[in-house]
C-alpha cells in the first residue's frame, strides 16, 4: 500500500459525506424550479413562477421583513455583549469567572425546544408581550455564546504586549480599545455580526413559542404553511433562505476568511 492511498481514501469518504448532506438541499432547489402545481422529482418543465408567487403572498413579505428586523437587531446586540464579555473573560481573572462564563454558555447546552418553553413561561410570568422586541431578547439568549466564542478566538489570538505598549505610551483604556484591540479583533467582531445574524434569521424552535400574529419571523410561517398545504411554492421560499445563507458564507470568506477566524492561517 502506498502512502498516498490512506489519504485518497479519506478524500473520497469525506467527498461521499458532502454529496450525501448536500444531495436534500440540492433536491429542494430543483424541486423549486418545477412548472408544476405539485412537488415532483425530477421537475416537470422548468419555470420560475414559485420564485414570482413569493411576490403575491404579503403574510410572507411580512415575515421576511419581521426576520431581517430581528437579525439585524440580534446580530448588532449579541456581538456588542459578546465583545465586552470577552474581553472581560479572557483579560481579566476575578472571583466568579468561570461561574460567569458557564452562564453565558448555558444556553448551547440546553435543548432549543426547552429553552423556547422556559422562554414563554418566563414572558407569561413576567406580564410580557409577544413581540419583536422579545423576539430579540430570546435570540439574543440564544446566539450570544456563539459571538463570546468567535470573539474569545480572536481575542486569544492577540498579543497582550501591544495593548500594554499603548497604555505605556500614554493611551487611555478607551483609546487602546479603540485603535489597538478593535482592529485587531475585527475579524471576530465580523464573524460574529454574520454568524449571529444567520443563526437568528433561520431560528424555528425558540421562535415558535414566541411569535405571535403580528411578529412571526420567516422561518416560523414557513412551518406554519407546511402543516397545512405542501407545494413548489415552499420549496421556493426553502431555496431563498439556502441560498441567502450560502451568499452570507461567500461575502464572510471573502471579506475576513473562515480559516482566519477559527486560526486556521
Amino acid at each position: 500500500m502506498t502512502p498516498s492511498t490512506p489519504s485518497r481514501g479519506l478524500a473520497i469518504y469525506v467527498g461521499l459525506v458532502c454529496c450525501f448532506s448536500i444531495a436534500p438541499v440540492a433536491v429542494i432547489l430543483l424541486q423549486s424550479l418545477t412548472a408544476a402545481d405539485y412537488i415532483t422529482f425530477p421537475p416537470r418543465g422548468i419555470s420560475l413562477k414559485w420564485y414570482i408567487e413569493i411576490a403575491h403572498r404579503p403574510e410572507f413579505i411580512e415575515s421576511l421583513k419581521v426576520s431581517a428586523i430581528v437579525a439585524m437587531a440580534t446580530a448588532i446586540g449579541a456581538t456588542a455583549i459578546g465583545t465586552t464579555a470577552s474581553l472581560a473573560l479572557v483579560r481579566y481573572r476575578f472571583p466568579g469567572r468561570d461561574i460567569m462564563q458557564s452562564v453565558f454558555m448555558a444556553p448551547l447546552s440546553l435543548p432549543a425546544l426547552v429553552l423556547g418553553i422556559a422562554l414563554l413561561r418566563f414572558y407569561v410570568a413576567a406580564g410580557l408581550p409577544r413581540d419583536m422586541s422579545t423576539l430579540v431578547i430570546a435570540h439574543l439568549v440564544v446566539t450570544t455564546p456563539f459571538a463570546i466564542r468567535l470573539v474569545t478566538v480572536a481575542l486569544t489570538g492577540l498579543d497582550a504586549n501591544l495593548e500594554l505598549a499603548a497604555n505605556s505610551l500614554g493611551a487611555s483604556r478607551w483609546r487602546t480599545f479603540r485603535y489597538v484591540t478593535l482592529p485587531l479583533i475585527r475579524p471576530g467582531i465580523v464573524a460574529s455580526l454574520l454568524f449571529t445574524f444567520i443563526i437568528s434569521f433561520d431560528e424555528v424552535a425558540v421562535s415558535l413559542f414566541l411569535s405571535s400574529p403580528t411578529a412571526m419571523t420567516l422561518p416560523v410561517r414557513v412551518f406554519a404553511y407546511v402543516e397545512q398545504n405542501y407545494d413548489p411554492f415552499i420549496t421556493s421560499i426553502s431555496s431563498v433562505l439556502v441560498l441567502f445563507a450560502i451568499l452570507m458564507t461567500v461575502v464572510l470568506e471573502r471579506t475576513v476568511g473562515i480559516g482566519r477566524i477559527f486560526g486556521l492561517r
